[in-house]
């Protein structure tokens, strides 16, 4: 019984340790595009884009943007999936505050909008392996997979560019098509880690026993 316990205890340990380094490699991400003056997706990206529009604090849209998604994430996803995702996105406010310490650099644009992507891509992977999220279209990406085995990066992807459609009439032009890029880049890596998920979990079907075989 006490051998069980630990071992459980070990398990969740190792998973809050990879959730958090998941935050940390979004929050890298973020701030690869802050330096590259690209503007960010999810519901953040959105979330600035509407308190520039309607010139409200970012804050109270930020909250009132997710409130929905918490709500169904409670109901739908579970109380665990839920409260891992609060505290993803508190780990992903503890790490992103870090970049006021850093002295002031750039980063061009189409370095940022790849790298940071990738970040973010690899940040969320690792979230969702642990069954985790961000917050916003996140939690619809992994519900959505989980119950109709829809792609998570085409969620991502139509999410993030309605976003970036949103910022335009904030940012650039030539802001957004970066924007755009690295929405690509963070939305393959999610649709490559669905498919490889998928053709595991085939290849661990196929390697099963047959009911032929087992009579």
């Amino acid at each position: 019984m006490i051998q069980k316990s630990g071992s459980k205890m070990k398990e969740n340990i190792r998973n809050w340790l990879h959730i958090a380094i998941g935050c940390f490699v979004n929050a890298s991400g973020l701030i690869m595009l802050k330096h590259s003056e690209i503007v960010t997706g999810g519901t953040a990206g959105l979330s600035l884009s509407l308190s520039s529009l309607l010139h409200v604090q970012f804050h109270y849209i930020f909250a009132l943007i997710n409130l929905p998604f918490f709500i169904f994430s409670y109901f739908y996803m579970g109380r665990s999936f839920t409260a891992k995702t609060i505290l993803s996105i508190a780990f992903l406010s503890l790490f992103s505050g870090a970049d006021g310490a850093l002295p002031a650099f750039s980063i061009p644009p189409l370095i940022g909008a790849i790298a940071g992507g990738a970040f973010i891509g690899a940040g969320l992977i690792t979230l969702f392996r642990n069954d985790a999220s961000l917050g916003g279209a996140t939690i619809l990406a992994v519900y959505l997979h989980k119950r109709y085995g829809i792609n998570p990066g085409k969620t991502n992807f139509s999410f993030d560019l309605m976003v970036v459609l949103t910022s335009l009439s904030v940012f650039s032009l030539t802001s957004g098509l970066f924007s755009a890029l690295s929405i690509a880049v963070t939305s393959g890596m999610l649709s490559f880690y669905k498919r490889r998920k998928t053709n595991d979990e085939k290849t661990k079907d196929d390697s099963l026993p047959s009911v032929t075989t087992l009579r």
